[in-house]
């Protein structure tokens, strides 16, 4: 073989070598994108409603409704919080966003109510105490409502399944507030009833408060509300709110989503921290946690 034939040869085979690389690196370059699939989509959001349910351990001043005749079991288990939810891409896989929602559950009881004379002005039903039912059409209703609000901002981690389907993990972070109120209504109220002053006859001229008492209180007197169609007290305070969850993504619609969380709600008042009408701080007041079970759905508009 003479030198031109291995000339000849030698240049063949580098075309064939430099076909292969090509053909390699094309390959690799397509096999690279496919994984890395879909890094477009980290740069969109979504905006929808969003219900939570909280199956929580237990509700605050829950036990002591039995004193007043009703029923902590009549509240809805697990509690439904409707609200609102959105999200949006950050960097590479990070996700943040934001939830606000409140929710609330009440129980209620129009109680059988006896008469008796208070011979030692206890204030309390003792035995061989005369004693009657109560026969009016007119009865006391008692009820409780609990409502829970919560603000929180949410951050996660974003890790792609298929074309349109992701699995995330993150956590819900913010404030919330809890609150319990007792209404004892006595009656049917009249409207210029609930605007009506309790405490007396007001002068409108010097805007004076003319409080009526007898001749035996004038000196030292106990100032105390007339009679009322209902007295309402609330209890309530804020409290700092985490929830860790894990979370499925699944963009069925180009413009539509379903987004589905589950997770855990923890949330503590602490000692002291809750307050009678919203003012009044009530010192004795115990440590109350709002924990349990979360499942969140999100229909979603967005990417």
């Amino acid at each position: 073989m003479d030198l031109k034939s291995i000339n000849c040869i030698m240049k063949s085979s580098h075309k064939i070598i430099k076909t292969i690389i090509i053909c390699c690196s094309l390959n690799f370059s397509i096999s690279f994108g496919q994984f890395s699939y879909p890094a477009e989509d980290f740069l969109g959001g979504g905006i929808g409603y969003s219900p939570m349910y909280i199956k929580l351990d237990s509700l605050p001043g829950a036990s002591y409704l039995t004193n007043l005749g009703l029923n902590p079991n009549n509240f809805d288990d697990p509690l439904v919080i409707h609200g609102g939810e959105g999200f949006a891409h950050v960097t590479g896989r990070w996700r943040i966003g934001g939830y606000a929602g409140m929710g609330r559950t009440s129980t209620s009881t129009i109680p059988e109510v006896m008469i008796f004379i208070d011979a030692n002005s206890s204030g309390t039903w003792e035995e061989g105490e005369t004693v009657k039912a109560y026969d009016d059409f007119i009865n006391p209703s008692i009820s409780a409502n609990f409502t829970f609000l919560l603000g929180a901002a949410s951050v996660e981690y974003v890790m792609p399944l298929l074309q349109d389907l992701e699995l995330s993990a993150g956590a819900l972070m913010g404030l919330g507030r809890a609150g319990m109120a007792i209404n004892q209504t006595s009656s049917n109220p009249k409207w210029s009833q609930v605007f009506s002053n309790v405490y007396g006859t007001l002068d409108s001229t010097s805007g004076a408060l003319y409080y009526g008492v007898s001749a035996e209180e004038y000196d030292n007197p106990d100032i105390r509300p007339g009679p009322v169609p209902g007295l309402l007290r609330d209890v309530s305070s804020a409290f700092f709110n985490f929830q860790p969850y894990v979370a499925v993504k699944w963009q069925f619609l180009e413009r539509l989503g379903l987004r589905i969380s589950v997770g855990f709600n923890k949330g503590t008042v602490s000692a002291g921290s809750w307050k009678l009408n919203g003012k009044t701080a009530i010192a004795d007041s115990p440590t109350s946690a709002l924990a349990g079970a979360a499942f969140r759905t999100m229909i979603y508009v967005g990417l």
